[in-house]
């Protein structure tokens, strides 16, 4: 399905999110960030959220703008952030300072060399480690990204994206799921 058949899915309740998904991914509705970043973040936004045809739908879509590595990243963004995030999440709530001087003993290479540019791929991960709601990682993507000069306003375009990807993926899902559940008689068990 493509990402306009997607959009045009969503039902009347969700028409702010069809409307918003309408906007994020154009030139102006993501200031601060080239077309390709925007693409980019909202292919790792709808990875991390675990909506196979809304991430296949964009990329799809975003074909022209995104190369194979920036793909590539956009998963692997995903993944290093599906562990990162658990740890440092983990570490914030369990607010203990004995636990942040142990060392973390956790492979995380693709920080180092991502296959894009290292300013992009933190882009990528502060918008799945907001999906994830790990606010150590958003502070720690955010303030890396503003010290190598991204302003405010690119951040919080990769902020909206992931906010509206996020928005869509879980009313797809929902939709879903009321329609395959639709079949049985109220009350009647699976």
């Amino acid at each position: 399905m493509t990402l306009d058949a997607l959009r045009e899915a969503l039902p009347a309740y969700a028409h702010d999110l069809r409307l918003n998904l309408g906007s994020v991914l154009t030139a102006g509705g993501a200031p601060g960030l080239t077309e390709r970043q925007a693409c980019a973040v909202a292919l790792a936004s709808a990875i991390a959220c675990g909506h196979a045809p809304l991430a296949q739908a964009i990329e799809s879509a975003a074909a022209a703008q995104l190369s194979d590595a920036d793909r590539s990243a956009a998963r692997a963004a995903v993944a290093i952030m599906g562990m990162n995030n658990v740890y440092y999440r983990f570490l914030h709530l369990v607010d203990d300072a004995e636990y942040r001087q142990l060392p973390a003993r956790l492979r995380m290479n693709v920080m180092a060399n991502p296959g894009i540019d290292r300013n992009e791929f933190e882009l990528l991960a502060l918008a799945v480690s907001a999906i994830n709601g790990c606010g150590s990682c958003v502070a720690a993507h955010e303030r890396q990204l503003r010290a190598h000069g991204l302003g405010r306003e690119a951040v919080q375009s990769a902020a909206r994206i992931a906010a509206v990807i996020r928005g869509v993926a879980g009313v797809l899902q929902y939709e879903a799921s009321a329609v395959s559940g639709a079949t049985l008689a109220p009350g009647a068990a699976a």
